[in-house]
């Protein structure tokens, strides 16, 4: 799940966006302050919450992190605009410090990677990766499905020349971290860079 807020740019709105909406056309649906976003599935891709801040504050701009208290405020203003549905309380970053335990070719590509990264917690995504640089053993850092790059994308599972991918590993640049190098390739982090623990990115 994704949650942003720009008050500057979107007005008093916190958008939570909760699943990929794969290019369908959306319905909306609005209660009072809340309004449910559908694609043409049937599936509930996310969720306004307009004036939001007669309700909390989120001192953050761009993807915010909320507490799980924050969340559960967010649920009240569900149910009592009469919605059923609940938002689960997802609080882990994601954007993290991944491990690259197993890197190997991709078996219908020249270029990319099939990797088998940990992400904290004794969790592995397998990513498919392009950078000439992966290889097994490297710490990097790694967009979770949920995660709001700098630039606005979003990153969900997909699928790679046949192969699924569950994740982006990063770049310097993808980051927007200060004085990154303009040349290609992912972002090799020290080796007591701890698994799983959040990393912070720059802004767009």
């Amino acid at each position: 799940m994704i949650f942003a807020y720009n008050k500057e740019y979107v007005s008093d709105t916190l958008l939570a966006i909760t699943a990929d909406d794969k290019g369908l056309e959306q319905t909306v649906e609005r209660k009072g302050n809340v309004a449910q976003i559908k694609n043409e599935e049937g599936t509930i891709v996310g969720w306004n919450f307009f004036a939001i801040s007669e309700v909390m504050t989120i001192e953050d701009r761009g993807q915010v992190t909320l507490t799980k208290e924050q969340i559960q405020q967010l649920n009240t203003m569900i149910k009592e605009a009469g919605f059923s549905e609940e938002l689960p309380a997802d609080t882990e970053p994601k954007i993290v410090v991944g491990y690259v335990k197993s890197c190997v070719e991709h078996p219908d590509s020249d270029h990319l990677s099939i990797t088998e990264t940990e992400v904290g917690d004794g969790k592995v995504l397998q990513i498919v990766c392009g950078a000439a640089n992966i290889r097994k053993g490297l710490k990097v850092v790694v967009a979770k499905p949920g995660a709001m790059m700098p630039d606005g994308l979003m990153i969900w599972p997909g699928t790679l020349r046949g192969v699924e991918s569950f994740g982006m590993i990063c770049s310097a640049k993808e980051l927007h971290l200060e004085g990154a190098p303009m040349k290609k390739g992912i972002l090799e982090l020290p080796q007591d860079a701890v698994v799983g623990e959040a990393f912070p990115v720059g802004k767009a």
